[in-house]
């Protein structure tokens, strides 16, 4: 996608406006504490116990890199796959497209109203308020996705929808919104409200004419997509209705079975700390005389909107993630914010690469600037994805095409200026090094034109010597 195309319905506030906000919003920043406790040790207590996780690592990177290298014969093959066990494939080449032919397939259908298993790329082409213009009733199925459908928010997380809310949150929204709901009945532990839930999803199900689920993988050599839940809500989505639709990316495809109990392997232990998620279902088709239960029409459509572009090009690597959000569950910016600060459907440190790629530069620079390039998200990638490295590939085609803040540009500018000069950058560093130590000989709380770095900690004492003198001396010693 050329980075001169403005994107679609972009927030007025700016990311600063939005991440300031996010950062005093105490009910966010309670949500946001389960990071550290939750997926990131969970993570990091799952790999422990496999000793050769890095050799699942490499063999999953692999896996990846064979099929971006031949994703057409491996797509043409699922196509035909697909197509012999009874299905159909629909080839979208963009957001628009691929809304209207799931439309198409609901209205032949004669659908008032559709279940949905959890689907970013539902969440990527808009499909919902899509969906409901044309007077089809979506209904998230996915607990998660459920909340924040109720309260009308987008996702804050690719795999927890609604981490951003507490309990007393969803204790709300299901005492507003569920008008059956006895008062007097106990919401408060996690069980009830589980239930609670359940109890008014299930008749939905039922009741649906058509059921969309997304994909993790898709299996070239059998036409089968797999996706993996916690819930079991996928497989009452796709099982129940009449007209099963699947809605995939083109990436998802893998050549085999084995190499997706690869990735399974890799995306479990990344994503929430589990050996295997608890259902992992393989669909193949409609139902065949003599099945017990399945949908009579199985169609699987297949969304590029950006991803074949990135193929040769330095953010291909990019189509490797499986979206586990290792990422973002280990990004001290994303911690300190969540998601919704980043107003895109991919978010952290992979929506910083994904978005501008799939909406445009324009309206997105701030996402690759939101990082302080520690480092942890490419370390935590099971994936082996450069995360730092692609993000400023953005920040380079933001610079080159004027986007970038007028301060930015100017400092810039002036380091520039002087990097070309050895002499006078080492007359400016001494001179800076010296006022810096006069500044602050026991360490510095404040700091001209860096109150936004010193209001929340304290410089070191500086040293009054630049480290390219301190060097030469202690080579000289």
């Amino acid at each position: 996608m050329s980075v001169q195309q403005q994107p679609s319905g972009q927030s007025s506030r700016s990311f600063a406006s939005r991440a300031a906000d996010a950062m005093v919003d105490a009910n966010l920043q309670t949500a946001l504490n389960r990071l550290s406790t939750g997926f990131a040790t969970r993570r990091a207590t799952a790999i422990a116990a496999v000793p050769e996780f890095e050799a699942l690592k490499a063999d999953a990177q692999a896996i990846k890199n064979h099929v971006l290298d031949n994703l057409d014969h491996y797509l043409e093959r699922f196509e035909a796959e697909v197509i012999a066990r009874g299905g159909s494939v629909h080839w979208c080449p963009d957001a628009e497209s691929a809304r209207q032919t799931v439309l198409a397939i609901c209205q032949a259908a004669g659908a008032r109203t559709v279940t949905k298993g959890k689907s970013m790329v539902a969440e990527e082409i808009a499909l919902n308020p899509f969906l409901e213009a044309n007077g089809i009733e979506p209904v998230e199925t996915d607990l998660g996705e459920y909340l924040i459908q109720i309260a009308k928010e987008p996702p804050s997380h690719i795999i927890g929808p609604a981490l951003h809310m507490t309990r007393d949150t969803v204790e709300g929204l299901f005492r507003s919104h569920h008008p059956s709901l006895d008062p007097a009945r106990d919401l408060t532990q996690p069980e009830t409200l589980v239930a609670e839930a359940r109890q008014m999803l299930r008749p939905r199900y039922f009741a649906a004419d058509v059921g969309i689920t997304g994909a993790n993988f898709l299996v070239a050599e059998t036409g089968s997509t797999v996706i993996v839940t916690n819930e079991g809500n996928g497989d009452l989505t796709q099982s129940l209705p009449r007209v099963h639709v699947v809605l995939s990316s083109i990436e998802k495809i893998v050549p085999g079975h084995e190499d997706a109990a690869t990735l399974l392997r890799v995306l479990a232990r990344s994503a929430t700390g589990q050996d295997m998620s608890v259902y992992t279902t393989f669909s193949c088709g409609p139902r065949r005389p003599g099945d017990a239960d399945g949908p009579d029409a199985f169609h699987v459509v297949l969304v590029d909107n950006g991803r074949s572009a990135m193929l040769g090009t330095e953010f291909q690597e990019m189509l490797r993630c499986i979206k586990c959000g290792a990422c973002m569950n280990h990004c001290p910016v994303y911690g300190a914010i969540g998601g919704h600060a980043y107003d895109a459907v991919y978010m952290g440190p992979m929506g910083a690469v994904l978005t501008p790629q799939i909406e445009g530069l324009f309206g997105h620079t701030d996402l690759p600037a939101a990082s302080t390039f520690c480092g942890r998200c490419a370390e935590v990638c099971p994936m082996g994805i450069p995360l730092p490295d692609l993000m400023r590939r953005w920040r380079e085609k933001s610079f080159a095409a004027g986007w970038s803040p007028t301060a930015e540009r100017w400092g810039l500018g002036l380091w520039s200026a002087l990097a070309r000069r050895p002499w006078a950058y080492r007359l400016v560093a001494r001179v800076a090094a010296a006022v810096l130590k006069r500044l602050g000989s026991k360490g510095i709380a404040r700091l001209p034109l860096t109150a936004g770095w010193t209001a929340g900690r304290d410089m070191p004492a500086p040293a009054g010597r630049t480290f390219s003198d301190l060097w030469a001396e202690q080579r000289r010693g």
